[in-house]
């Protein structure tokens, strides 16, 4: 039983680092994205701004019209970086927003690739436990009653260990939270 549990939860544990780093990658890529069409967009304005300059005999039309187009550009850039403002906070997707996502998933992928190496060092010293046990009783150096005895401690001893785990993994679930 003790061994499924490890087993299990080194899985848990891996499926959660992988997990973590594709949503982290997903949105490092949607940030630079978002990043290079916002560059974009500032050489267009930086373009159009050194043309108003640089051509003087624009019709006042024409100078309207890439004035407009300037402050267009303008606010697409400010709506690429602080997110839109029509939307709740929670569901903007801002360069800013995005590059906190992106920290914050990084930094569950990291709890969760340090715990992985637990489970399996768990898993590995009750195999070699079980394979110690099997090893006594087959060359009778204990009775089947000590072996039940030892069976026994061993039950109660994992018992309060997995209850410990159990409200470690608790208290640590509510300051994640």
């Amino acid at each position: 039983v003790m061994l499924a549990i490890c087993a299990m939860g080194g899985g848990n544990a891996a499926k959660d680092a992988t997990l973590k780093n594709i949503e982290a990658s997903n949105t490092w890529a949607f940030f630079q994205a978002k990043n290079m069409r916002r560059h974009v967009l500032r050489v267009e304005a930086d373009d159009l701004d050194l043309r108003l300059k640089a051509e003087p005999d624009l019709t006042p039309d024409g100078r309207e019209a890439i004035t407009a187009k300037i402050a267009e550009y303008k606010k697409q850039d400010e709506i690429l970086t602080v997110g839109d403002p029509d939307k709740p906070a929670d569901r903007r997707e801002g360069l800013d927003q995005l590059f906190e996502r992106g920290k914050r998933l990084e930094i569950e992928r990291d709890v969760a690739m340090r715990k992985d190496p637990y489970f399996d060092y768990g898993e590995a010293l009750l195999q070699i436990a079980i394979v110690l046990v099997i090893a006594l009783v087959i060359y009778r150096s204990m009775t089947l009653r000590q072996v039940w005895d030892l069976l026994a401690e061993a039950a109660e001893i994992s018992a309060v260990i997995l209850f410990m785990v159990g409200l470690a993994a608790l208290f640590g679930w509510a300051v994640d939270t």
